[in-house]
């Protein structure tokens, strides 16, 4: 019930990121946000199924010391060891689950749905522009306040893909589809452009801009290691690393100042085939998260002592987040090669197992 609850919750919020915005620009229909629902699903389940198991073993045995039933087991001769193996069980199989979401069938689901998304986006821009509405292209933004068969009126074109480069604003302008080559021409009259170089309008009588949406569909095609199965992964890695062992990599002698190489030697050059390892170990680390987070819940569950619902949830919260920013901490460092983030991401397993068994320990001991 846990996993299930916070799969609907995270499962709302990338819904309202990713699909809801395409909803209301008319550009899906119920059909591709149902299947866009069920696309997403078990790339939530990566994060999902962790906390459902958390915030379940801390809630049972919360509720399980608070009503004296572990007392009762005790005094009846069953010890806690005995209580908690069927849970430690349950934690391994949601592993396996895990492991085959994690390693498998996210990444495969992820690409689906960008794909489905790229769809959505081409499949009723080639209808009509959405008005009030900024829509993004490779290169632009656009938004339009009126646009009356394909007679446009206040257009307002932003150039640039993260920084604004010009602005462009017209009263006016008509559309012009090539089907061909995927591109919509816009023809802007009267229009007015600023560049954020010099900041100085330009005025000109006509403009035609061109929104290729054609390389929405293509940029999926280029998958990036964070979509990849773990097969896939493991093949960019030997190639990679097959690559790097190439004799063509290998740089010549030179008679260069040996104060400089002493110098140079001191920077380690990136690694490219660390980000792929930190993956890897990423992937395999989260299909270990249910037994950690079982491993750990247990204990504190006992030790909270309360019936309460939200204590459970806060404490699961904490331990989530204190979690997956480890996680997401040695990520950022995946180009420093010579920190061996790929080691330094099973960190967070490490430090719940060890906390998790030391407190069984000491919870069985009655300490």
């Amino acid at each position: 019930m846990t996993g299930a609850v916070f799969t609907f919750v995270l499962l709302l919020g990338n819904v309202l990121r990713d699909v809801l915005p395409l909803l209301l620009n008319q550009q899906a229909t119920l059909g591709m946000i149902a299947m866009a629902f069920c696309l997403l699903i078990p790339w939530i389940w990566v994060f999902a199924l962790p906390m459902g198991m958390l915030t379940a073993t801390l809630l049972v045995f919360g509720r399980f010391s608070a009503d004296q039933e572990l007392t009762a087991s005790r005094a009846s001769g069953v010890s806690l060891v005995s209580l908690i193996t069927p849970i430690l069980l349950l934690s391994l199989v949601l592993c396996g689950v895990s492991a085959a979401v994690n390693l498998e069938i996210a990444p495969r689901c992820r690409v689906a749905f960008t794909d489905l998304r790229n769809d959505m986006k081409t499949s009723m821009v080639n209808l009509k522009l959405p008005e009030k509405q900024f829509l993004d292209f490779p290169g632009f933004t656009i938004w339009i306040d009126k646009n009356h068969k394909d007679t446009l009126e206040t257009v307002l074109i932003f150039q640039g893909e993260t920084n604004t480069q010009a602005t462009i604003q017209a009263p006016s302008g008509t559309i012009e589809r090539d089907e061909t080559n995927q591109v919509i021409l816009v023809h802007l009259h009267d229009a007015t452009v600023v560049f954020e170089s010099t900041g100085r309008p330009m005025f000109s009588s006509n403009i035609v801009v061109p929104l290729n949406y054609g390389n929405l569909q293509k940029a999926s095609t280029n998958v990036s290691i964070t979509d990849m199965t773990f097969t896939e992964l493991q093949e960019k890695l030997r190639e990679t690393e097959r690559r790097l062992g190439s004799p063509l990599n290998v740089k010549p002698r030179s008679s260069e100042d040996p104060n400089k190489k002493k110098i140079a030697s001191k920077k380690r050059p990136a690694d490219p085939a660390e980000p792929i390892r930190v993956e890897i170990q990423k992937r395999v680390a989260f299909s270990v998260a249910p037994f950690s987070f079982a491993l750990l819940g247990i204990p504190l569950g006992i030790r909270a002592h309360r019936r309460e619902t939200n204590i459970g949830i806060a404490i699961t919260l904490v331990l989530v987040g204190i979690y997956y920013s480890v996680i997401f901490t040695m990520l950022s460092f995946s180009a420093r090669a010579e920190l061996m983030p790929h080691l330094l991401i099973w960190l967070p397993n490490f430090v719940f197992q060890a906390a998790g068994a030391v407190l069984l320990w000491r919870a069985n001991r009655g300490l």
